[in-house]
C-alpha cells in the first residue's frame, strides 16, 4: 500500500503531456484477440488497469512484446480461452472491469467465452445486460455459472442482426462491435455509444479489414468478414486526464500548457470548464490554461443556477464530474452537479467538506456547490481515494489547499494515471509517494 503526501498551496508552471487514453487502450487491446496477425499499439499508457489487461491477454495465449515506451505488439495466433477457468486467471479478470471486453472477441474467434463478474471502481450499479443481450441477438446463448460466478456465452455461428441497445453503453457497444465484425451478414447497431474511444476502435478494426459504416454516429452498420489482419494503431490522448489538468491549473492558479491534447476529440469538455469561468487558450495544437486570480460560474440566461450533468457523447463525460465539482468549490457562484449515471460517485464530497468546501449533497446523484471564490482556501487533511476519478479530484483539492494532506489508497489513482506524482513534481508540485 502507498499514499501521497502533499504540501498544498503552491502554484505550478510548465507543460504536461497527456498519457494515452485508458478507456481506448482497454478496447483496442481486447480487439487484438480478433486476429492471428501482429497488431502494434502506440501511446499505450503504463497504468495498472492497462497492464492487468495485457497480463490477462498473455494468460489467454497472446504473445506480447513491449517494443519501447508506450509501444506494445500483440499476436493472438493461438488463443486459449479455457485458461479462463483457472481460479488464478479468474482472480486477475475480477480485478479489472475492462476484462469484460475480451468476451466479444473470444466469442467471435473461438465460438465461446466466459468471464467472472468483473470488478473496477465501486461507484454504484454497473450492469452488464447490454453486452449479453447484444450477443444473444447475434445468435449466442448466455448463461450464468453460479458455482464459479462466471458469465458464459456460446455460439456455433454468429449472424448479423438488427440490435437496438437498451442504453448507450461504451463497453457494451465495443463488445458487440467486436463480436459483429466476424459474424455472417449485416449487423445494424442503433443507440450505439459514439465516444472518440468507440470511433478509434472502429477505425482500427477498419484498418484490420472490418467493414463498418456510420462511425461517429449512434447508428453503426457492420458487414461481417471472415477474418481480420494485423495493423498499427496509435491511441488518442486521454481526454479525462486533459480535463483533470485543466482543473488542476484553475484550482492552483497556475500557468499550465497541455501538449497536443487532440482538441477536436475533447468535445464539450472545454466548454464545461469555461462555464465555471476558466479561461482557455488554444495555441496551435496545444491548450494553455493561464493563471487567474478568480473565476466565476456562469448562470443560465434566466438567472437560474448553473447545472452541469453527464450525458452520452457528445454530452459531458461522467468521468470528469468529480473534477468539475472540486473546481467549483473555489469559484465565485453556485452550481448544481448532477451525476446521472452512477449513484455512488458523489459520496467523496464528505472529504471536501472536511477540507472546508461548502457542498450540499442533495441525494446520491446531485450536489450543490457554493463556491468560496478563493476567499477561503481549502485546508489540508487526511483522506482516502475511493475510486480513480474521485481520487484525482481529491489530489487536485490537496494541491490547492493550505497545509499538508495525505491521500491513502492511491492504488486507485495509479489504475488510471501514469506516474502522476512524477509528472506533477516536474512542474513544481510538492508531492511525495510514501510506502505504508
Amino acid at each position: 500500500m502507498a499514499a501521497f503526501e502533499i504540501q498544498g498551496g503552491y502554484t505550478l508552471q510548465g507543460t504536461l503531456v497527456p498519457q494515452g487514453a485508458k478507456n481506448e487502450a482497454l478496447q483496442v487491446i481486447s480487439a487484438c484477440l480478433l486476429t492471428r496477425e501482429k497488431v502494434t499499439l502506440r501511446n499505450v499508457p503504463d497504468i495498472k488497469d492497462v497492464n492487468n489487461l495485457l497480463d490477462l491477454a498473455g494468460l489467454l495465449g497472446v504473445n506480447i512484446h513491449r517494443e519501447g515506451p508506450g509501444v506494445v505488439s500483440l499476436e493472438a495466433s493461438s488463443l486459449q480461452p479455457e485458461t479462463l477457468r483457472d481460479p488464478l486467471v479468474q482472480k486477475k479478470a475480477v480485478s479489472l472491469r475492462g476484462s469484460i471486453m475480451v468476451i466479444g472477441p473470444l466469442l467471435a474467434r473461438c465460438g465461446w467465452g466466459l468471464i467472472p463478474q468483473p470488478g473496477g471502481d465501486k461507484i454504484g450499479r454497473r450492469r452488464l445486460d447490454t453486452h449479453f443481450l447484444g450477443f444473444e441477438k447475434l445468435g449466442a446463448s448466455f448463461s450464468y455459472e453460479a458455482l464459479s460466478g462466471c458469465f458464459f456465452v456460446e455460439a456455433r455461428e454468429l449472424r448479423g442482426a438488427y440490435i437496438l441497445l437498451d442504453e448507450a453503453s461504451v463497453t457494451g457497444t465495443a463488445n458487440i462491435i467486436m463480436a459483429a465484425v466476424l459474424a455472417k451478414g449485416t449487423t445494424t447497431l442503433y443507440h450505439a455509444a459514439c465516444e472518440p474511444y468507440i470511433q478509434q476502435l472502429c477505425r482500427m478494426l477498419q484498418a484490420m479489414g472490418a467493414n463498418i459504416s456510420g462511425i461517429g454516429s449512434n447508428l453503426l452498420v457492420i458487414q461481417g468478414v471472415s477474418e481480420l489482419q494485423g495493423t498499427d494503431h496509435t491511441i488518442l490522448p486521454d481526454m479525462i486526464e486533459v480535463g483533470s489538468f485543466i482543473g488542476l491549473a484553475a484550482m492552483t492558479g497556475s500557468d499550465i500548457t497541455i501538449s497536443k491534447p487532440s482538441l477536436p476529440n475533447l468535445g464539450i469538455i472545454p466548454r464545461a470548464f469555461e462555464r465555471l469561468g476558466i479561461r482557455l487558450e488554444q495555441q496551435g495544437e496545444d491548450l494553455r490554461v493561464p493563471p487567474q486570480d478568480h473565476y466565476e460560474i456562469e448562470t443560465f440566461i434566466d438567472g437560474s443556477i448553473m447545472t452541469l450533468s453527464d450525458a452520452p457523447w457528445p454530452g459531458l463525460t461522467p468521468d470528469l464530474l468529480s473534477v468539475l465539482l472540486v473546481v467549483a468549490t473555489q469559484a465565485r457562484g453556485s452550481v448544481l452537479i448532477h451525476q446521472k449515471m452512477f449513484e455512488s460517485r458523489l459520496f467523496f464530497v464528505d472529504k471536501l467538506i472536511d477540507m472546508g468546501a461548502r457542498i450540499i449533497l442533495c441525494d446520491p446523484h446531485r450536489a450543490t456547490v457554493i463556491g468560496l471564490g478563493g476567499e477561503h482556501r481549502l485546508r489540508g487533511t487526511m483522506m482516502s481515494s475511493p475510486d480513480i476519478r474521485a481520487g484525482v479530484a481529491l489530489l487536485i483539492a490537496a494541491l490547492s489547499a493550505q497545509g499538508k494532506s495525505v491521500i491513502h489508497n492511491i492504488e486507485q489513482i495509479d489504475r488510471g494515471y501514469e506516474k502522476i506524482d512524477v509528472r506533477l513534481r516536474n512542474i513544481g508540485a510538492h508531492i511525495t509517494r510514501i510506502e505504508e
